[in-house]
């Protein structure tokens, strides 16, 4: 009969089982694998002293890389894949900048055109 009240000898030391998680894959790696153009904004860093100037770290796969070459973006031979981003970056913040002058332009032309209509009344168009 067993007794309930006496510890068990242990007949071997307890074995701890090792869980090996396996390793997140990131976001970039998960594109790649799907070939699927990558491009990301890791860190954007702007001049206390001088708040119009700052700077932009990206990070970007091989498969986003060739579409910008395919896309023109590569202007020489030996451009590097860093070059060819950056002309790609600055293309995109100049549209920006356009985009953000033209709306600016077309809301204060509604303002400048006024035209007295009588009786101290003004049309604005």
């Amino acid at each position: 009969m067993f007794d309930w009240f006496k510890k068990k000898p242990e007949l071997e030391a307890p074995v701890e089982e090792v869980k090996q998680e396996a390793p997140q894959m990131s976001e970039k790696d998960i594109a790649t694998n799907k070939g699927e153009p990558y491009i990301a904004v890791l860190k954007m860093d702007v001049d206390p002293n001088n708040l119009h100037q700052g700077a932009f770290e990206l990070d970007w796969n091989d498969i986003f890389v060739a579409r910008l070459v395919k896309a023109g973006y590569m202007m020489k031979q030996t451009d590097t894949d860093a070059d060819i981003v950056d002309r790609w970056f600055q293309n995109v913040c100049r549209h920006v900048v356009m985009e953000t002058w033209e709306q600016e332009q077309a809301i204060g032309k509604q303002y400048v055109s006024t035209r007295d209509i009588g009786n101290g009344r003004t049309e604005v168009s």
